[in-house]
């Protein structure tokens, strides 16, 4: 088992990543919440239907447990299923001495992050990450749901009590999903150095053959670099922005695909590609663009925008992000590899950029 400590000003937790990792978790909550009144789980539910039950029944052997079941992906993540995720926890008289696990992916980690942090004016939570994208959403605290004119836009900043990967569930994981979920990686290889890319532009050559160790290293690495930042500016008032690379864009593309019609990592994907053009735009960025592009394509990423999605579409998009000054996009643009500055991008540049992501 691998740990990966994370510090922020209101909490500090461990983030362990290994196998059959169930029984550590029952550990975990006896020291921790010896008094714990019940385990609320909320899961995505084909998840839960392939690895729940056996979850949930070792659980049971220790623990008082309820179950709420959510839709897959972003779906989980509206008003309506947030308020039945409440109703339930009322219903089956979760108190404030309950447990909130997040079982599922990042949605799932988002959606009851959220719940946990609102109900009863907060309540815990730990997370159980099942995708390989949700490394980075299970880390650092930011919960929320989205609204029809944007995502993340209600939400707060609540740490979990603990992280717990079991690798096990990865092995069911299809090839759009690990893509997605290297997506995030290669995000955080540009935001840290250029090494890191470099390997996983040597090694990552197809989603349908993963390497446990290689995936365990890059979850730890990726990990330590959302950690760092998260240390250093937990709500996000300057740096932790920098986590945002590709996203301005990306979210942009995936609310006006609408939320499930394409992954969250191939329209981060997208929008990482959008930046790095403005990079070498903007920030003079030394960097391989064709040949990036072409190891990405190769891997699986589908890069094209339907052509009813029009720039204005997606301006309105990125104008709406949480990062925009006056209904401006700012965005985070890279100088090098690892060297992430904010950069405020004309209307023109943009409509160039998107022409430039047509066109691939």
């Amino acid at each position: 088992m691998k740990r990966v400590t994370i510090q922020t000003a209101s909490k500090t937790y461990d983030v362990k990543i290994g196998v059959e990792m169930t029984n550590e978790i029952v550990s975990f909550i006896k020291k921790t919440f010896p008094q714990v009144s019940k385990l609320w789980i909320i899961a995505d539910k084909e998840v839960f239907n392939l690895h729940g039950t056996a979850f949930s029944e070792i659980l049971s052997e220790s623990f008082d447990v309820t179950t709420y079941l959510a839709p897959k992906g972003e779906h989980a993540k509206s008003f309506a299923i947030y308020e039945g995720a409440i109703t339930h926890g009322l219903s089956n008289h979760v108190d404030r001495r309950a447990l909130v696990i997040a079982f599922g992916g990042g949605a799932i980690g988002d959606l009851a992050g959220f719940v946990a942090s609102t109900y009863m004016r907060g309540i815990p939570f730990i997370g159980v990450p099942t995708t390989i994208l949700a490394h980075d959403s299970a880390v650092g605290g930011k919960v929320a749901i989205n609204h029809p004119l944007g995502k993340n836009m209600v939400g707060q900043f609540y740490q979990p009590e603990g992280v717990f990967f079991d690798l096990d569930y990865f092995t069911t994981l299809p090839g759009t999903e690990v893509l997605s979920g290297f997506s995030e990686v290669i995000k955080h290889a540009f935001l840290s150095d250029r090494s890191f890319l470099q390997e996983l532009m040597h090694s990552f050559h197809s989603p349908e053959k993963m390497d446990k160790q290689f995936l365990t290293d890059c979850l730890m690495k990726g990990i330590r670099v959302k950690g760092d930042i998260v240390s250093k500016d937990e709500r996000e008032s300057n740096i932790r922005a920098f986590l945002n690379f590709g996203h301005t864009y990306g979210h942009a593309v995936e609310s006006a695909s609408g939320y499930g019609s394409r992954t969250h990592g191939e329209s981060v994907m997208i929008g990482m590609i959008f930046a790095l053009y403005l990079s070498e735009q903007y920030c003079e960025l030394s960097f391989n663009l064709l040949e990036f592009i072409k190891w990405v394509t190769t891997l699986g990423y589908n890069l094209n925008i339907p052509s009813h999605i029009t720039f204005e579409t997606l301006y309105e998009g990125m104008r709406h992000d949480k990062k925009s000054q006056y209904g401006h996009p700012v965005f985070v643009l890279l100088k090098d590899i690892g060297e992430p500055l904010m950069v405020k991008v004309s209307v023109d540049d943009l409509r160039r950029a998107d022409e430039f992501i047509r066109q691939l």
